[in-house]
């Protein structure tokens, strides 16, 4: 196989190392390993510009490339179509989604400039990955310019029901434009049934038992590929001496137990719910008052967005009323943290987590539950309650799964996990580390790599690859 060609829509800095996370690490090695390009906006907005500006760095063997977008682009592509349109949708909130043609275009017009900028690099032995909702039609435009080269398609976060997609106006243009991929990716195996579903009952197209189908004139294969995280270096993280935000929190819980979750502030992620869910914990089992601490740690992102001013509202007034109601001058239940921590440094809040709370109301995996676990005390783990809704859900199958719009299904569920033995915490936690180990995300990206470069022989139908 020749030179990896990487294309996302935000790429890290190249220095970025230790708060990079388990995906830029994952490919960031298979392309210093291969040789390669790295290509995706610089995260700048240009004002008032036609012509954005274009940085390329080479560092370990890597070329990346990255390109500012104009006010206009980001406000359609990426403000507009990529986050109010497929995003709400693809995370089953069809009331949430907005569609303008305006947007569309805008949308198309930016993979129409990334395809333009990354052809002329490109050599004909290289394999090209594409990472996202963002760049769906990203090998269309490179298949219109004339690119031959094998390219593959992976998807972070679900690909909804038919009777979801339908909503978008152009559903059929973005099914025509994924078939221009040579593989397609998906985190789980309903998002792969649900495309499936998609391709036979709208466009009559079926795939074989190895994951091929004949479509728009060419072949894809689809398969499923769920993401996971460098296992190996997250238990390094948590086995670290701990660090000055960690001390300062083990401090300032004394003797209470820690209820830890970890999100971006993004209404998918069910955080009003798992903070109502605390209040009903709360009115169901008085005992429990003055005995733990909820943190929850969501980062603002995509402040420009409505939506997104108003989860964060939303968040906040949740939390004050919980505290209100039943908090006491030395207690609150609630902590809320509104920014980023990082990496090393959640680890070991992690580890000082009785209770691990990911609760997405949708999810395509949901690395943070995958995180929990490996950041445990193998002698003394905590217990993860997980969404049902959440990708990771079918693999760590230890974890406490609750459905997040049953708040009283949710308080029962934190108070089994708060009193759960010792010998029951180890067992739920031992198979699930186990997995971990065995399925990290470089294993998951040599096989989808392995898969797209013809070295396997057939992409992955299970649940796990």
């Amino acid at each position: 196989m020749g030179r990896l060609i990487a294309v996302s829509n935000r790429i890290p800095k190249p220095n970025e190392r230790n708060s990079a996370g388990g995906l830029a690490v994952a490919v960031r090695n298979a392309l210093e390993h291969q040789g390669g390009i790295w290509l995706g906006w610089s995260g700048e907005v240009s004002e008032g510009s036609d012509a954005p500006k274009i940085t390329e760095t080479r560092w370990n063997n890597v070329d990346y490339v990255t390109i500012d977008l104009t006010e206009r682009d980001h406000d359609e592509y990426y403000n507009g179509f990529a986050n109010r349109a497929l995003w709400p949708l693809f995370h089953h909130r069809p009331g949430l989604t907005e569609f303008a043609r305006r947007d569309m275009a805008g949308y198309y017009r930016v993979n129409q400039l990334f395809a333009r900028l990354l052809t002329p690099m490109l050599l004909p032995d290289d394999v090209i990955w594409v990472h996202d909702y963002h760049l769906i039609p990203l090998a269309s435009e490179l298949r219109a310019q004339g690119v031959k080269n094998r390219i593959g398609f992976f998807l972070h976060i679900p690909w909804p029901a038919p009777e979801l997609l339908t909503i978008l106006p152009n559903h059929a243009r973005l099914a025509a434009n994924l078939a221009c991929y040579d593989l397609i990716g998906f985190q789980t195996r309903q998002f792969l049934d649900n495309y499936l579903n998609y391709m036979r009952d709208e466009l009559d197209i079926v795939m074989d038992s190895h994951g091929r189908m004949e479509a728009f004139g060419r072949t894809t294969q689809a398969g499923v590929f769920p993401i996971s995280i460098d296992t190996e270096e997250f238990i390094r993280f948590a086995r670290q001496p701990k660090s000055s935000t960690c001390r300062r929190l083990e401090k300032s819980l004394e003797d209470k137990m820690l209820a830890l979750s970890v999100d971006r502030l993004d209404y998918s992620k069910g955080i009003p719910q798992r903070i109502e869910a605390f209040g009903c914990f709360l009115e169901l089992y008085p005992d429990y008052r003055h005995r733990f601490y909820a943190l929850q740690i969501a980062p603002t992102t995509r402040e420009q967005i409505p939506e997104y001013a108003e989860i964060n509202r939303e968040v906040a007034e949740a939390a004050g009323r919980v505290n209100g109601k039943f908090g006491d001058i030395d207690w609150a239940p609630i902590r809320y943290v509104n920014r980023s921590i990082g990496r090393a440094a959640l680890a070991g809040l992690y580890r000082s987590a009785r209770v691990g709370i990911v609760t997405p109301l949708r999810d395509g995996m949901n690395l943070v539950a995958k995180e929990f676990v490996a950041a445990q005390n193998e002698e003394d783990p905590g217990v993860l309650v997980l969404s049902r809704f959440a990708g990771a859900a079918h693999e760590l199958k230890g974890a406490i799964q609750v459905n997040p719009y049953d708040t009283v299904g949710m308080a029962h569920a934190f108070k089994a996990a708060f009193d759960m033995p010792l010998d029951e915490r180890i067992s739920r936690f031992r198979p699930m580390l186990q997995h971990l180990c065995e399925h990290d995300v470089h294993r998951w990206c040599r096989n989808f790599l392995e898969t797209l470069s013809g070295q396997r022989a057939s992409a992955s139908l299970s649940s796990v690859a």
